[in-house]
């Protein structure tokens, strides 16, 4: 730790509100814990809950910094007690629970990855956040398997843009729904056979007809509201909803009679709050099933913009827009 400065620069949130409540600052170094390595951060991608922090409806889990960020990029500056698998000088990308905004980061070491073969920081930056994410629900917890149907709402969204790349390289045939006609034809050319305007249409009755009544074996929903009891509707037998966020709120009337009589299944989890234990076995598994297609160009993260982390409220009002298709990300430089 001694050739390391005693601060560094960052982006806090100053109070709960729009993006110019994000200020530059200057913060002490961050220390290692044990079975922590410390990160100077090259890129920090830009995610839909940094934005829900900022507002003040998304406080971080105890113990972890109050910075906003979810996801790195950068080489390893120092070694926490109890690591042994990561050396000084190595390139990682990270999943943490925040601090992301910063030129360095306490990052628990089960979860960084290596960089894939040829990416760089930029690039790796935008990986961590929606591949831990969409790997840990469709894979996991919705079980998708070659040959079924799959639906990702918001699939020009970081998270819909992972979604639709990865369940296109399991063998999927996969669907998505997104806001304009320009993001639909992104959606298609990222493996979505089929892209749905939901201005223009009726995302129940395009799936229902597209699959001859059966309908999709598993939507990954980030919308809620009065998506839920539609989600229900194009679910197939044994059909299974994943639900990871609710952006149009999370109370809705259902009619649970379908779920009983297709012998569907409705679950949901949260990324952030789990343990370092968890977080590092889906990292394990990233690695052994993702890491192999990112480095052979089946699937990439698809970069719509960066920022310099001191235009971070500029991010913040690009990501509100939804004008985006992908990622945004922050670069320390």
């Amino acid at each position: 730790m001694a050739a390391l400065p005693a601060t560094m620069k960052a982006v806090e949130i100053s109070r709960s509100g729009g993006p110019d409540v994000l200020l530059p600052c200057q913060r002490p170094l961050p220390v290692p814990a044990t079975g922590e390595v410390l990160v100077a951060v090259e890129a920090a991608g830009v995610n839909r809950p940094d934005v829900l922090q900022r507002q003040g409806g998304y406080a971080p889990p105890p113990g972890a910094s109050d910075l906003p960020g979810l996801e790195i990029a950068g080489r390893i500056a120092a070694l926490g007690d109890g690591v042994g698998d990561w050396r000084v000088g190595n390139a990682v990308c990270a999943l943490v629970a925040g601090g992301g905004y910063a030129e360095y980061c306490a990052v628990p070491a089960p979860q960084c990855l290596p960089l894939p073969k040829a990416f760089d920081m930029v690039r790796a930056a935008a990986i961590p956040e929606t591949y831990f994410t969409v790997w840990t629900n469709v894979f996991e917890r919705g079980r998708l398997k070659a040959g079924e149907a799959f639906l990702v709402h918001g699939g020009s969204s970081g998270i819909g843009t992972t979604a639709i790349q990865l369940a296109h390289a399991s063998g999927a045939r996969v669907f998505a729904t997104a806001g304009d006609a320009e993001k639909c034809a992104a959606c298609r050319r990222l493996g979505a056979d089929l892209a749905i305007d939901y201005w223009r249409e009726d995302f129940v009755d395009v799936v229902s007809k597209a699959t001859d009544g059966r309908g999709v074996d598993v939507i990954l929903d980030m919308v809620g509201g009065d998506y839920i009891a539609r989600n229900l509707k194009i679910l197939a037998l044994e059909g299974r909803l994943v639900q990871i966020a609710f952006l149009k709120g999370s109370s809705t009337e259902l009619n649970l009679l379908p779920l009983m009589l297709k012998r569907q299944t409705l679950t949901g989890s949260t990324l952030r709050p789990r343990t370092v234990a968890e977080k590092g076995a889906i990292a394990r598994a990233l690695l052994a099933n993702v890491w192999p297609l990112l480095e052979s160009g089946r699937v990439a993260p698809v970069i719509h913009a960066t920022f310099p982390l001191a235009r971070a409220a500029d991010a913040h009002r690009l990501m509100e827009s939804s004008a985006h298709i992908g990622k945004i990300v922050l670069t320390m430089r």
